[in-house]
């Protein structure tokens, strides 16, 4: 049975675009979009499950799904925000939305299928409402 959440925690992490992000075409590089991604997702794992949890289970990617929308240049100021949604068994999706607060455009928009896994065995394990509960 699919889970869908009802309003789910939306969980953000602001970023400002450096030197570092930037490729060849003098914008940021498609991978640290979905590096920001990842990030964002471990963050709000850590702000909400306890030590045990986090050494209970660990999260492995299945997919990724990423939308560039626009463009992102040095010096701007980002919003990358996440959300867990389909909650179902073993999996999840986690969405992320990356935006531009100084002119409100969206510059990416990503879905992320997550496999929830036993953190000693490695093995999948269901959801529980526990950990559904933290998002």
């Amino acid at each position: 049975m699919t889970s869908e959440m009802s309003q789910p925690e939306i969980f953000s992490i602001n970023i400002k675009v450096s030197e570092v992000h930037i490729d060849a075409n003098k914008h940021v590089n498609n991978l640290v979009y979905l590096q920001w991604c990842l990030d964002v997702a471990q963050a709000h794992w850590d702000a909400n499950t306890t030590p045990t949890i986090q050494t209970d289970y660990v999260w492995y990617v299945l997919n990724h799904f990423i939308s560039y929308k626009s463009s992102a240049f040095k010096g701007d100021e980002l919003i990358v925000e996440t959300w867990v949604t389909n909650v179902e068994g073993v999996k999840c999706d986690r969405n992320y939305k990356i935006t531009r607060p100084s002119d409100g455009k969206i510059l990416v928009e990503a879905k992320t299928l997550w496999c929830l896994l036993n953190g000693k065995t490695l093995r999948p394990t269901k959801i529980t409402e526990e950990i559904s509960s933290l998002f």
